[in-house]
């Protein structure tokens, strides 16, 4: 069985060692120890599709309880009615959020649109003086 160590992903995916232990810290990888003391972090096939499906959840922008449920769901028998629903469900919830930030980064674009037309058409008026200012 393959194992991997915490710098071989660190930089097989291109994160921190830190990045992973915090994943660990959040029960969403779960590595065993080897080692004196269990000081080394022994990564199996397992726990890089772990961290595979939570970097990938993060790129999503999913939080990291729906990360947590997605690694879960993974454990458990797959294809079943309710962890797709469960799947699904994040799924509307994301969409939902992208949706509302995607309404107000128009806004906000439309806005900054405006106030560049505005200050192309103040600054036609202008004329510069001797000194390189504008004034009007």
């Amino acid at each position: 069985m393959a194992t991997f160590t915490i710098t071989e992903l660190a930089r097989e995916f291109d994160i921190t060692p830190r990045a992973i232990r915090f994943y660990e810290d959040q029960g969403l990888i779960s590595p065993s120890r080897e080692g004196p003391s269990g000081r080394n972090r022994v990564y199996t096939a397992r726990e890089r599709t772990h961290l595979k499906l939570t970097l990938r959840g993060k790129r999503l922008g999913l939080s990291l309880a729906d990360i947590k449920s997605l690694v879960d769901m993974y454990d458990s028998p797959k294809d079943t009615a309710p962890q797709l629903q469960s799947f699904l469900q994040v799924l509307a919830r994301h969409r939902a959020a992208l949706e509302l930030q995607r309404e107000d980064i128009e806004i906000m674009l439309a806005e900054i649109s405006a106030h560049e037309e505005e200050s192309q058409r103040l600054l036609s008026l202008a004329t510069p003086d001797e000194a390189g200012t504008v004034v009007k």
